[in-house]
């Protein structure tokens, strides 16, 4: 497929709030297998589509246990809290400390349309949360516990 233009910070299109996909046609499996190989291009571990410019919900992450490819995902269900070093692909070279759950549960649809929902907790939980906030124009800036540091 294709590596697409990560947008970076001070793009507009990063803090528009996605559309729901309403139909998985070929342009948005096109867009996925885009997503997939920009974010492995760029060593990310997750990548929504804001981020390429397109403001669908459709969002991928691997933190190194299996690849996801989530279409119109939300949180259903978010336990306890944790605090811990975020980055992104948006924002490069730089980091900050983030309030997120220790545990979600995600209700997506695959990429063959089918209802799936995921259960994750610790980073698996942090990288699912900070590619949802993309969708809804949130970068993790806007939720730094302390100051953010440069890289």
């Amino acid at each position: 497929m294709a590596i697409r233009k990560i947008r970076t910070l001070g793009d507009e299109v990063l803090r528009k709030i996605s559309k729901p996909v309403e139909k998985i046609d070929q342009r948005i499996l096109t867009l996925i297998e885009d997503m997939v190989d920009t974010m492995y291009e760029a060593n990310g571990v997750g990548l929504a589509a804001p981020q390429v410019g397109i403001l669908k919900r459709v969002i991928v992450v691997d933190i190194g246990e299996g690849l996801y490819k989530l279409i119109n995902p939300e949180i259903i269900y978010e336990e306890g809290e944790q605090i811990d070093e975020e980055a992104c692909l948006s924002i490069p070279n730089r980091s900050g400390f983030v309030k997120r759950p220790k545990k979600i549960k995600v209700k997506a649809l695959n990429e063959k349309g089918k209802e799936v929902i995921i259960e994750a907790e610790d980073f698996f939980a942090r990288a699912l949360c900070h590619e949802i906030d993309h969708l809804n124009g949130v970068l993790y800036i806007d939720r730094l516990e302390t100051q953010e540091v440069m890289k």
